[in-house]
């Protein structure tokens, strides 16, 4: 009785909370997704900088840079899509196309002008091969739209350069693949 009689007297848990310093700090909310830009008069446009290539519209900021980037021992292909990022933001790149999927991981970089995403893939990735086929590939991270990439020997060229070894047969097999045929390891869609 002494027990149901002490424990009425107590204020509720939750009562003094605020005063306890309990509270956390408000957690930012994400943005708003952002729309798919139309990237229909888009093509892939060499850089000042060498092995390094801007999508994009002629005249407009572009949606997407791909660099190598050879000074880390191993060479990576490092991909900047030129949206706004939330500070700190992380995320998953999708490249999907040429019967490929690469996904690897974006952070929000802080550039000194604005919060960008950029990530990177090992060069030798096989995954990168959604970049040297025939047909366009579809890039995407949540909340900052996907991008349709044309199929270009320029961003093929890139790639390629960019890998430690190519073996020449592998690079004349992919180019010789009927645009309509997936690789012999890949499902084929029904006709």
């Amino acid at each position: 009785m002494t027990l149901l009689i002490s424990t009425a007297c107590q204020p509720p848990a939750a009562d003094d909370y605020l005063e306890r310093g309990l509270v956390e700090e408000t957690v930012p909310e994400a943005s708003e997704p952002l729309p798919s830009p139309d990237a229909s008069d888009a093509l892939w446009a060499p850089s000042d900088q060498a092995e390094r290539l801007l999508y994009g519209v002629p005249g407009e900021t572009p949606f997407l840079a791909v660099a190598c980037d050879r000074s880390g021992g191993e060479p990576v292909l490092v991909f900047t899509r030129f949206t706004p990022a939330d500070r700190n933001a992380q995320a998953m790149m999708s490249l999907v196309g040429n019967f490929h999927v690469a996904r690897f991981p974006v952070d929000a970089t802080d550039t000194g002008r604005a919060w960008l995403w950029q990530g990177s893939i090992a060069a030798d990735s096989p995954d990168l091969n959604t970049l040297t086929g025939q047909r366009d590939v579809e890039a995407t991270i949540p909340g900052a739209g996907s991008v349709m990439l044309k199929a270009s020997p320029r961003i093929r060229e890139l790639v390629n350069a960019c890998r430690p070894s190519v073996a020449p047969d592998a690079e004349e097999a992919e180019r010789d693949l009927p645009d309509d045929e997936p690789p012999e390891d890949q499902p084929r869609a029904p006709k």
